[in-house]
C-alpha cells in the first residue's frame, strides 16, 4: 500500500511524538539488535548507530531489517558524502552528523532521506536550513543552554531544534520548553555501569522516562517570544 506521507515527514512525526532519539555507541561489535529493542520497548521509534562504532553499518541494516519499518535507524557521526550513501543502501533512514557537512546534506535531499545536521551558531544553523537540512542538532546543547533553544527559535521560528550533549533528565523538560521538538544522546541512554548493574532493561526504562518526562513538558508549552 502507497504511503501518502515521505520518509522525512514520517521520521519527523515519530520522533517529534516519542521526544527522544537515542543513541547507541559502543566500542565493540554486539547484539546491536538487543539494544535497539531495548530502546523500542521502552517507545523509542528512531534510534541512532554512530559511525564510530564497530560494525556500525553492519548494525544498521541488522536493525532496519529486524524492525520492518517500525523503527527508524539513524546513522551519527557521517562527515562524507560516501558515508552517507552507504548508510541509505544499508537501510538507514536519517543522516546525523556533528557539523555541517554540505555532502550529507546533499546526499539526503537526493535520495529523499532525513538529515539532522549539526549546528551551533545562528549563522550555522540557518546555513544548514538553506542546505536543505530536515531538522538542526543542536550540538553540544549543554554549551548554550535550553535558554538558547528559545533565541534561536525566536529568528527561526519554522525550524526544527534536537539538542544533544549534555541533556539529562534535569533538564530535558526545560529544553522542551525552550523551543527543542526532541532531544538525543547517547551517553544519557548508554549508560555502561547501569547497563552492567542492571542489564538492558535499564535502556528500556531510561527510554521510558525521558518519554514521560517530554510528554509533562509539552502539555502545556508556552510562546515563544
Amino acid at each position: 500500500m502507497r504511503s501518502d506521507t515521505t520518509i522525512r515527514e514520517r521520521v519527523m512525526r515519530d520522533i517529534k511524538r516519542t521526544g527522544v532519539l537515542p543513541c547507541i555507541k559502543l566500542h565493540e561489535k554486539a547484539d546491536w539488535i538487543a539494544y535497539a529493542q531495548a530502546m523500542y520497548d521502552g517507545g523509542a521509534r528512531a534510534v541512532e548507530v554512530t559511525m564510530t562504532t564497530p560494525g556500525a553499518l553492519e548494525a544498521i541494516e541488522a536493525i532496519s531489517s529486524h524492525f520492518h519499518g517500525e523503527m527508524h535507524v539513524a546513522a551519527g557521526t557521517v562527515l562524507d558524502g560516501a558515508t552517507a550513501r552507504e548508510v541509505l543502501l544499508h537501510g538507514g533512514e536519517i543522516l546525523v552528523n556533528p557539523c555541517i557537512v554540505e555532502e550529507v546534506i546533499d546526499v539526503a535531499n537526493r535520495y529523499q532521506a532525513a538529515c539532522f545536521s549539526g549546528a551551533m551558531t545562528a549563522t550555522e544553523c540557518f546555513t544548514a536550513m538553506r542546505l536543505g537540512a530536515t531538522a538542526v542538532k543542536i550540538f553540544p546543547g549543554a554549551l548554550g543552554g535550553a535558554k538558547y533553544m528559545t533565541n534561536l527559535k525566536m529568528v527561526f521560528p519554522e525550524v526544527d531544534l534536537i539538542p544533544s550533549g549534555g541533556v539529562n533528565e534535569e533538564n530535558a523538560a526545560e529544553f522542551i520548553r525552550c523551543g527543542a521538538c526532541a532531544v538525543s544522546g547517547a551517553r544519557t541512554f548508554m549508560n555502561h555501569e547501569k547497563i552492567r548493574e542492571e542489564g538492558l532493561g535499564w535502556i528500556t526504562r531510561q527510554v521510558a522516562r525521558f518519554i514521560a518526562i517530554i510528554a509533562e513538558a509539552k502539555k502545556d508549552l508556552p510562546d515563544i517570544p
